[in-house]
């Protein structure tokens, strides 16, 4: 006995020596970096991790006092809903309980309507689930998890999978199942979002602030690029694409402080299009950079007002963020603009007395007529940031009775969401053609996991890596539930015995979905938590339901992430290529005399698409492809936008007869730009740059002044169109079909 206490002593002290020198340094050098969100986090990780924590042991505590017969779903419906934020956890909420409404009401009839037929039940829980997809790719927003308007269709499918597949077994029950779901999904709801609303303090005015921080954040990462292209860097806009990025991210941002701020007066449409109006701002960044790459074009007055608007733009950020007003910052920026413009005109007036008067210097006459381009384009790049001043000052102090709108738009990809839809339902129905052809007795709950897998995932584009992270996941809660289930929890007879068991675990679960390396592990780890716990209020859960359970779980994780790899894997090449082929198009139909788009409706989709291109996992090596699709989505909309200015010019029918005709003439060339077959790429750039120079000519012989100002706005943007197609040539030229394999060895 003695000997046993006295290895046991030396046990311990040798861990206490261990872990001292692990922390102090000594021995051998251990990185604890990654485990510092669970020894170290944040006030706001740990506050998130202890309420949700609290919140679905009380969810939890309540379902076993009214003795409801799965309890563990109330706790398991708080960790789908808690978020970070009070304002996206009612978000996320409000759309659950709609989904969990429509999944419900169409459980409810699936069973109801359904003969005893095992194949054709699963075909219709399968198509059920399919369809909810199909709905959520096509809602606006990202395909992210944070997107919580998907998130309804997730729900619903969710709902859906539990409600009808409880239902096959006892199908005279079926309403009472779903009763019992939805009041189980209810509670749930209800306790975290009471529970999370006494965390808040001064909501509204954070939210506000929040609003405020976001557009200084992308004004912070835009004014950098915009500076170094006044500086003379043409490639600094293109080669900065994580402003884009950032721009859509915190847009997306803007509808949760809306439900923060409760009653507004538009604050969160204000900021929308402030953060809008940076992402147009950088479109005019592209177009002066392919301005920069005229010869002889940057003249004395140009250099001297770029360097005023460079040392500008470097202050606004900080001058905006202080809380301070923005009208000093308006009234300096009205100067440039003026500034600007003033000089644009002696430039046109200098270009036509060198015009006019003998001897004509054709040299010169050219060289202020590419500076007149750059200073008007400089001044269009400045009247955007002005109108993003403005909505950010009417976002941060909104005036009364206003009625601006600006609400979320939606780019459908109707062959995505078709995807999306028949690999949701082909996985569901294959593993309910395991289940009956097996006749394995827990093949059922095998088909559930996958149901709930593909309800929550299918709609990411990339549902194999989500499912990937999922399964580690899923991995960790089985042999934490097996140690609480065979070792910890032996038979807990009161309830704060077993809140005490579940508190740490469901606490370390809150703080790994804290910490955004870790978010869709945690994600699994805290849903399935409480099932594979199985708190009852009369038993537990023993050996055999354990491993009846864990398994199925386990094997349904391994089914969904073979099958998102197998039927229709994300494919980045063919992804890329759709986009692509999406430009030409749009491009070929911006050329016709149609219906044509709004500005912003340009700019949100080529952002949209130069996001959805970022969010491809591709092979790194292969920076050629990348690069050149990355140029390429930019490019295309900075040829779009260009195209919306020539129509406008075109329809003001200023231009003479044979400037309008090489301007026509491009356009009609454009509206053939396929880009596949025929070499209608090497056509289209040569009208491009037949029409510059054609056009550069004729402004040298205009001597009506306003006459030659349109045929310089029109100059501009064949400059522009014309230098793109060159530049991009790789991405716009596709006479043979366009196969990432095919540059492998560039």
């Amino acid at each position: 006995m003695k000997a046993a206490a006295f290895s046991l002593s030396q046990f311990c002290q040798a861990f206490k020596t261990i872990v001292r020198q692990a922390l102090e340094g000594g021995g051998p050098p251990r990185d604890l970096s990654r485990l510092r969100w669970l020894f170290a986090p944040n006030l706001l990780s740990f506050g998130y991790a202890l309420r949700t924590t609290l919140s679905s042991l009380i969810a939890l505590g309540i379902a076993l006092w009214w003795e409801l017969g799965s309890p563990q779903w109330a706790a398991l419906t708080v960790w789908m809903v808690a978020q970070g934020t009070r304002g996206k956890s009612i978000a996320k909420a409000r759309w659950h309980m709609f989904g969990m409404v429509v999944g419900t009401v169409c459980a409810l009839v699936l069973v109801g309507s359904m003969p005893q037929s095992p194949l054709l039940y699963i075909f219709w829980v399968a198509a059920g689930i399919g369809g909810f997809c199909f709905v959520g790719t096509l809602l606006p927003g990202p395909a992210t998890m944070t997107n919580y308007r998907i998130h309804g269709m997730r729900a619903s499918g969710f709902t859906y999978a539990i409600i009808a597949l409880d239902g096959a077994a006892a199908p005279d029950q079926i309403f009472h199942i779903a009763m019992a779901r939805a009041t189980y999904i209810t509670l749930g709801i209800v306790v975290e979002t009471t529970i999370s609303s006494l965390f808040q303090y001064r909501l509204g005015l954070r939210a506000r602030n929040r609003l405020a921080t976001n557009f200084v954040q992308a004004l912070d990462g835009a004014v950098p690029a915009l500076v170094r292209l006044l500086g003379g860097d043409r490639r600094a806009v293109a080669n900065s694409p994580g402003v884009f990025t950032t721009i859509v991210s915190l847009s997306d941002q803007v509808e949760f402080a809306e439900v923060e701020m409760g009653e507004h007066q538009h604050e969160g449409d204000h900021a929308r299009a402030a953060l809008a109006a940076i992402a147009v701002l950088m479109s005019r960044g592209l177009d002066l950079g392919a301005l920069l790459s005229m010869p002889e074009s940057q003249g004395k007055d140009y250099r001297e007002i770029a360097g005023e608007v460079a040392a500008f733009l470097q202050t606004i950020p900080q001058r905006l963020s202080d809380d301070l007003p923005a009208a000093p910052v308006l009234r300096e920026l009205i100067a440039l603009r003026a500034t600007c413009t003033q000089l644009a005109a002696t430039c046109l007036e200098q270009e036509m007395i060198a015009a006019t008067h003998p001897p004509i210097d054709i040299a010169q006459e050219s060289s202020l007529s590419r500076e007149g381009q750059l200073l008007h384009k400089l001044g269009a790049l400045l009247d955007e940031l002005q109108q993003a001043i403005e909505q950010f000052e009417m976002s941060r102090n909104p005036v009364p009775h206003d009625h601006f709108r600006y609400p979320m738009r939606s780019y459908r990809d109707w062959r995505m969401a078709f995807t999306n839809s028949l690999r949701a339902s082909v996985t569901i129905f294959g593993s309910g053609v395991i289940w009956i052809t097996t006749g394995w007795t827990d093949g059922l709950t095998f088909m559930m996991f996958v149901s709930i897998v593909c309800a929550l995932f299918s709609t990411l584009e990339q549902p194999a890596l989500a499912t990937q992270a999922f399964l580690h996941g899923t991995i960790f809660v089985v042999g934490m539930c097996g140690l609480l289930d065979l070792w910890v929890m032996a038979q807990p007879t009161i309830y704060e015995t077993l809140a005490l068991c579940l508190a740490v675990p469901m606490l370390v679960g809150g703080l790994a979905f804290a910490w955004p390396p870790l978010v869709l592990a945690a994600v699994a780890y805290n849903l399935f938590l409480p099932i594979l716990v199985g708190p009852m209020n009369q038993g537990r859960m023993d050996e055999i339901l354990y491993f009846n359970t864990a398994l199925p779980l386990f094997l349904a994780m391994v089914f969904s992430m073979w099958m998102y790899r197998l039927f229709l894997p994300f494919d980045p090449d063919g992804l890329r290529w759709d986009l692509r082929v999406s430009i030409l198009r749009r491009l070929r139909r911006l050329a016709q005399k149609r219906a044509a788009p709004p500005m912003t409706e340009i700019i949100g989709r080529g952002v949209d698409g130069f996001v959805r291109l970022a969010s491809m996992t591709t092979d790194d090596r292969n920076t050629y492809v990348r690069d050149r699709y990355v140029s390429g989505v930019l490019s295309g909309m900075t040829i779009e936008l260009n195209l919306l200015r020539l129509r406008g010019i075109l329809a003001r029918d200023i231009l003479p007869a044979d400037a309008r005709h090489a301007t026509q003439a491009m356009m009609n060339r454009m509206q053939q730009f396929s880009g596949r077959y025929g070499g209608q790429y090497g056509r289209t750039a040569r009208a491009a740059d037949l029409a510059v120079e054609y056009l550069s000519r004729m402004e040298q012989a205009e001597t009506n002044l306003s006459v030659r100002e349109e045929m310089l706005r029109v100059l501009a943007s064949l400059h522009v169109i014309a230098t793109e197609l060159k530049e991009n040539q790789a991405f716009f030229d596709a006479s043979s079909p366009y196969l990432d394999r095919a540059f492998s060895s560039s």
